[in-house]
């Protein structure tokens, strides 16, 4: 468990670049990995943080409900940026699941067991196995009312060292960078256990 002062290390990073975030991050972690669901934006933390470190792990759950041009947004990027990929999926085909409950809405009883099996579980085995000490992910100000609570560097519950170096960049400001770099974004991903953009689906909150 990395050991830092949260309030005097946000305070020093508050006005420093993602680049420049990101690569204190990785100076202090000795197994740090980046998390991704390959939604819009997600093109702009992978570039950030394995260009400076290109064997990072880069890790996805695939919940196995992603749309078409997401699975060919996928194979883009990692053509592109030859991602480290660690791939987790469910233990339970969709096939299957959707046999037994199908997509169950967000005020179904079924939803939180969907979620559990889809998203929770495939997550909780990779950090299992993994054991990092620091994640990347690319949380940022004003996507949830959580998110607006936290900062550029917080803690995950199990002590993980949670790093967002785009945390208070606009989308405009995303758009512009991921122009310069050449880097594709996705916009038609759908998220089955969150389905509003304002919802946490329990990986952070």
């Amino acid at each position: 468990m990395l050991k830092v002062n949260i309030e005097e290390v946000n305070e020093r990073l508050r006005d420093k670049s993602p680049q420049e975030i990101a690569a204190w991050a990785i100076s202090v972690s000795n197994n740090p990995i980046v998390t991704t669901n390959f939604r819009p934006y997600e093109g702009a933390i992978l570039h950030l943080t394995t260009k400076i470190s290109p064997k990072l792990k880069v890790v996805w759950c695939d919940t196995g409900y992603n749309t078409p041009n997401t699975y060919r947004h996928v194979k883009e990027l990692n053509e592109l940026l030859s991602l480290n990929m660690f791939v987790y999926v469910p233990k339970l085909t969709s096939g299957y699941r959707d046999a037994l409950m199908g997509v169950p809405d967000v005020e179904s009883d079924n939803h939180t067991l969907f979620t559990q099996q889809v998203k929770l579980e495939p997550f909780m085995r990779a950090m299992n196995e993994l054991q990092p000490d620091l994640w990347f992910t690319n949380l940022r100000k004003g996507q949830t009312a959580f998110r607006d609570n936290i900062d550029i560097v917080s803690v995950d519950k199990k002590g993980i060292l949670k790093v967002s170096p785009f945390y208070y960049w606009s989308d405009e400001e995303l758009d512009a960078y991921l122009l310069e770099n050449g880097v594709p974004n996705e916009f038609k991903y759908f998220d089955p256990t969150k389905v509003l953009e304002n919802r946490e689906c329990g990986l952070h909150s």
